[in-house]
């Protein structure tokens, strides 16, 4: 915006900047960050906080707008910055929208799964009464800024977690970045997709990976940001997995929740006809090759009628189910019987 750029510059003000940064994050990064600031001569806070599933409450969305009041921020001009993975931008998100009724912020993915997910789109939220993102909003940060090299420090299941994502972009939307997946799956998993220089059978795979996962990302969520068409492909993998991930945790991450939700499917499917069994077995081999989880013994028949139940509650009556119908390609469908989940069911669990 040009009159607030004007209004920043020529304001005699010193430039001032809160951050809420994962304390995990923190301790890797910190001293760059806060030398970065200093360096730029801006007056800064830095809140450091353990951003995770269990922590991701309410409480931290308080904890957080007491630090801000406390800073007494100019909330024209002085974005709240969040550096962290998914969780961390979920929770600072959500403590932006409320300051004030709305304070422009940042977004700084430091992990696979928040670079190519949580950096997309409008969506912020905190669990409550033990239900994944029960209260939350939509409001867009002012800007995501994307580096690759944070991903590096990450371990190595983190990075499979992300891949998980990535996959549903590609079985949803794009055969080309399946291919890439099951081309340079390890590959990607053993460079924490940094970009290597010479090594010319995989190109720049990291690059074109998370640009493709993102654009595809952008292409299903620009048009409908306010989800008031309830029809998402970006869905898939999000029928079953809120309840499994919530029930289980700490045990599986939100990635590896989403591809146990993707693999039941994949066998809803094949089921329904609409994947043949050398498709569903190339899915399947592909997320092997990502180190996912295919199966989970919590994500029992009973925890996936109950998840059905729920979607039906905030889908508008309708189970809005996304399914492939191809590799990269697919629909969503209204009309899946309890017979053929069942029958799906009990081959996965079988396979």
């Amino acid at each position: 915006d040009p009159q607030q750029t004007e209004l920043t510059t020529a304001s005699k003000r010193k430039l001032r900047r809160f951050i809420v940064i994962d304390e995990v994050v923190d301790k890797l990064y910190g001293t760059k960050v806060r030398e970065y600031f200093e360096e730029n001569n801006v007056q800064h806070k830095i809140l450091a906080l353990p951003t995770t599933e269990e922590t991701k409450s309410m409480d931290l969305v308080l904890n957080i707008l007491h630090e801000v009041q406390s800073f007494s921020l100019d909330r024209r001009t002085e974005p709240i910055i969040a550096i962290g993975g998914g969780v961390c931008l979920d929770i600072v998100g959500l403590a932006a929208s409320l300051y004030r009724r709305r304070t422009p912020y940042i977004r700084v993915p430091t992990t696979l799964l928040s670079y190519v997910d949580a950096s997309v789109g409008a969506k912020n939220g905190v669990n409550f009464l033990q239900c994944k993102n029960k209260l939350g909003g939509y409001t867009p940060p002012v800007a995501s800024f994307l580096d690759r090299s944070f991903i590096q420090s990450i371990p190595r299941r983190h990075i499979s977690n992300g891949l998980g994502e990535i996959l549903k972009m590609a079985l949803m939307k794009h055969k080309g970045l399946f291919d890439l997946l099951r081309s340079h799956g390890k590959y990607l998993l053993d460079t924490k997709f940094q970009s290597c220089n010479g090594l010319a059978d995989h190109g720049d795979a990291a690059l074109q990976t998370t640009r493709i996962a993102i654009e595809t990302m952008l292409e299903e969520l620009a048009p409908n940001l306010w989800e008031d068409d309830l029809d998402r492909l970006v869905d898939f993998g999000h029928l079953i997995s809120p309840e499994l991930e919530m029930r289980v945790l700490p045990s599986l991450m939100h990635g590896e929740a989403v591809n146990v939700d993707m693999a039941f499917m994949t066998y809803v499917a094949h089921a329904r006809g609409l994947l043949g069994a050398e498709e569903k077995e190339q899915i399947l081999q592909c997320m092997r090759g990502l180190e996912l989880p295919v199966w989970h013994s919590g994500c029992s028949w009973a925890l996936i009628q109950r998840a059905l139940r729920e979607r039906l509650k905030h889908s508008g009556g309708q189970p809005r189910m996304p399914l492939p119908t191809g590799l990269g390609v697919a629909e969503i469908f209204n009309d899946t019987s309890e017979e053929t989940l069942e029958r799906a069911y009990e081959l996965w669990v079988r396979d």
